[in-house]
């Protein structure tokens, strides 16, 4: 006799989410210089009946809460863990902006590991888009 297999947590995620008739989940990521264009993404998204996610705060400018540098770099590895998060809870990943720093370009290949689609708002800064064309340039091995 065979018993049916635990399901794993993203399965058990995913299941929850269909129970519950939640909306497609997009997360947003991109430098923080792009926040006003996050936002206009985001207005997008839920006008499209998505429920979004994006960076919750600025480091980049000056608050009281990020304002001792050792604090600053403590909550910084804090917010890295909890977008990393967001990524997990989302069913697809949106780029924002017409650049890719170490920390965005780290989000998309955790976003791609995880099986999540990936769209942008600049494809031509997708990471592995340049990959694709350098291969195709090549031509078969």
């Amino acid at each position: 006799m065979s018993y049916p297999q635990p399901l794993t947590p993203e399965e058990a995620l995913a299941d929850a989410k269909e129970r519950l008739s939640l909306p497609r989940i997009v997360v947003i990521c991109g430098s923080t210089r792009f926040m006003t264009e996050m936002t206009e993404a985001d207005l997008r998204e839920t006008t499209a009946g998505k429920i979004v996610v994006k960076p919750g705060c600025d480091m980049k400018k000056p608050h009281e809460l990020w304002s001792d540098p050792v604090e600053a770099e403590a909550l910084k590895a804090r917010l890295d863990d909890l977008h990393r998060a967001k990524i997990r809870l989302a069913d697809e990943v949106l780029v924002v902006g017409d650049y890719i720093g170490d920390s965005t370009r780290a989000e998309i290949a955790y976003a791609r590991f995880l099986g999540k689609p990936v769209r942008f708002t600049h494809p031509e800064v997708d990471p592995d888009a340049l990959t694709y064309a350098q291969n195709r340039l090549r031509g078969p091995s």
